[in-house]
């Protein structure tokens, strides 16, 4: 994609094109402002720079470092069906009704349904479970689902990260006389589908201003008000009400695996629910910890990369009700039965994964080299999992910073093609592919901004690929804004210290709406380069100040690679981690970036 051009004094260090294809700037921010912070935050000029960028204003400093329940917790009631939804739930509790929860097949559906079934089982009662095949039946509460759940002898189904949007389906409870209770946090267009209740802070009449929240912080909204309407009406367990605190660790790891935004409460849910995961009192999560290799889970990278994508491997690729089993479980044995069972689906994930990434990596390329100009990849295979096409199309974004979406069908998966697509900032990609469902390109499909979703014929593939590009023609400057790579601070090796680390981790939680800080090196010399692992490279930088050991991730065959070889200088890009090796601990830089220096 040719770019437009750039003035010179705009870039760091001048990097106008790095081995991965991106421009840098250093942050801007309001000088008068860093002074102000630097006063509040015992006067570390790096950290008041940190969090003037994050848009942290002194009055707010001391939340958003130390964020707490007590300070930032929602009034349950703000939210629309709420105290409608905790009626009837808990008169179904008490009443011993019949009730299952039907859960998103995710983490965040995983996490919902286990904060409820423990809710219940505080109350003496066992909480039926429903999660929906991601193959056969695809994603929420169907009609047939619903008949199944009725025929059971239900009398109440609370779906959980789902059901929103489900009209049909609800339509049909309403029929056949099940009541639904739905707790979701997805956007909802205007249509209010028959519901005993209906909790989604994205609803469009909802006044809550929580619309940030993933479903696990709503079910957890939910369950303190299960607890408050108890307590107005005298009555509780005999061991007394549910401590809802306990239940932290699942609502801090469906929040950060859900990506939602860290800011208000979810900060608070993050923070306080690390410290409830590091004691390990959830058995499923601590077997889970035993087979990823984790001595004590304490750390956002432990609940995404580490707990979160075996959670979502039985979704994926497996079984999609073992991460809800395995969160709602308080037997050791039957936790770690469970947790081996999600760790081998996710070694089956890895590999399904790597197989559909170099086919789709190739066809991007060839794509790319037929048309450099196109604004969108779409990849597309016979055979290819839908269990895993959505992380490929991330890794497709992510390599070539192009909206992408990659498509598979056939060979067991159904006649019907099945695609996700993964986006850039400022180019809508659920909108693009509303767009070509409207106008017969595709069957179906929707989505949001940075992700879609969409069904169509194989044989309509090449139509949607020439429709897309032709669409995405409009998103030139959008797509080149992309490109750029904004760096916090520059550091020198010397100055990199495990102190300095333990201060910017101090700044956290990390995560989605809340960017780790991106540091740069200038003009430091790589003085040794090796491969570790199947394609990461691990690198030593130094100058006159010190040397500082680097680690680059999936970068030995990519184009970062050819820059990180021995004798280059070089500019790096990255983030810093700290972490204890043999007794003792250490801080490295995670590459992102390099370039020419």
């Amino acid at each position: 994609m040719s770019l437009p051009a750039r003035k010179t004094e705009d870039l760091l260090f001048g990097v106008d094109r790095s081995a991965t294809g991106r421009f840098w700037t250093l942050s801007p921010v309001d000088e008068a402002l860093v002074r102000r912070l630097a006063s509040s935050v015992g006067g570390s000029d790096l950290v008041a720079r940190l969090l003037a960028g994050r848009g942290v204003e002194p009055g707010t400093a001391g939340a958003y470092l130390s964020p707490t329940l007590r300070d930032s917790f929602p009034d349950p009631s703000s939210f629309a069906d709420m105290d409608k939804a905790a009626a009837v739930v808990l008169d179904a509790i008490l009443d011993k009704k019949k009730v299952t929860v039907f859960a998103d097949y995710d983490v965040d559906g995983g996490t919902s349904s286990a904060i409820l079934t423990r809710y219940f089982r505080a109350w003496g009662e066992e909480l039926g479970l429903y999660v929906p095949d991601r193959l056969e039946e695809g994603y929420g509460p169907s009609p047939e689902a619903f008949r199944h759940l009725k025929e059971s002898g239900n009398d109440l189904v609370i779906t959980v990260d789902c059901g929103a949007a489900a009209v049909h389906a609800l339509e049909e409870a309403e029929r056949i006389g099940l009541d639904v209770v739905v707790i979701d946090h997805h956007l909802m267009s205007g249509h209010h589908p028959p519901a005993a209740a209906l909790v989604n802070p994205n609803r469009p009449d909802d006044t809550s201003g929580q619309g940030h929240l993933a479903a696990a912080g709503v079910v957890f909204v939910f369950v303190a008000a299960l607890n408050r309407l108890a307590r107005e009406r005298g009555i509780a367990p005999s061991d007394g009400l549910p401590d809802i605190m306990h239940l932290l660790d699942l609502a801090a790891l469906g929040t950060l695996c859900d990506l939602a935004p860290l800011r208000g409460v979810n900060r608070a849910f993050v923070r306080q629910g690390l410290t409830m995961l590091s004691r390990g009192q959830n058995e499923g999560l601590r077997a889970l910890a035993d087979v990823s290799g984790i001595s004590k889970v304490e750390t956002v990278y432990h609940a995404t990369f580490m707990l979160g994508p075996r959670l979502n491997a039985g979704g994926r690729v497996g079984d999609p009700w073992l991460a809800a089993k395995l969160l709602a479980t308080d037997d050791r044995a039957e936790a770690i039965a469970l947790a081996e069972q999600l760790h081998a689906l996710n070694e089956e994930r890895k590999a399904v994964e790597a197989a559909i990434l170099d086919q789709a990596t190739a066809q991007a390329e060839q794509a790319l080299a037929k048309t450099p100009d196109r604004g969108i990849l779409i990849a597309a295979g016979e055979g290819w999992h839908p269990g895993v096409i959505g992380i490929v199309a991330g890794r497709l974004k992510e390599r070539f910073h192009l909206p992408s979406i990659v498509i598979g069908w056939g060979r067991g998966l159904g006649p019907v093609a099945k695609g996700s697509g993964r986006s850039v900032t400022g180019v809508n990609i659920g909108d693009a592919i509303s767009a070509a469902a409207r106008e017969g390109i595709i069957l179906s499909g929707g989505g949001h901004a940075m992700a879609g979703g969409l069904s169509l014929e194989p044989d309509q593939i090449p139509g949607f690929d020439r429709w897309m590009v032709d669409h995405m023609a409009q998103f030139t400057a959008e797509r080149a804004a992309a490109l750029e790579l904004t760096i916090d601070a520059v550091l020198a090796p010397g100055a990199v210290t495990t102190e300095l680390a333990d201060q910017i981790a101090g700044l956290g939680p990390y995560g989605a709406g809340a960017p780790e800080p991106v540091f740069a090196l200038q003009s430091v010399h790589v003085s040794h380069a090796r491969q570790v692992g199947a394609n990461h490279l691990k690198i030593t930088a130094e100058d006159a100040t010190g040397r500082l050991d680097c680690i680059a991730w999936r970068a030995a065959d990519a184009p970062l690679g050819e820059v990180l070889t021995p004798g280059r200088k070089v500019h790096l890009a990255g983030r810093l981690k700290a972490e204890e090796w043999n007794g003792r601990r250490r801080v490295q830089l995670e590459v992102m970036d390099a370039a020419e220096a």
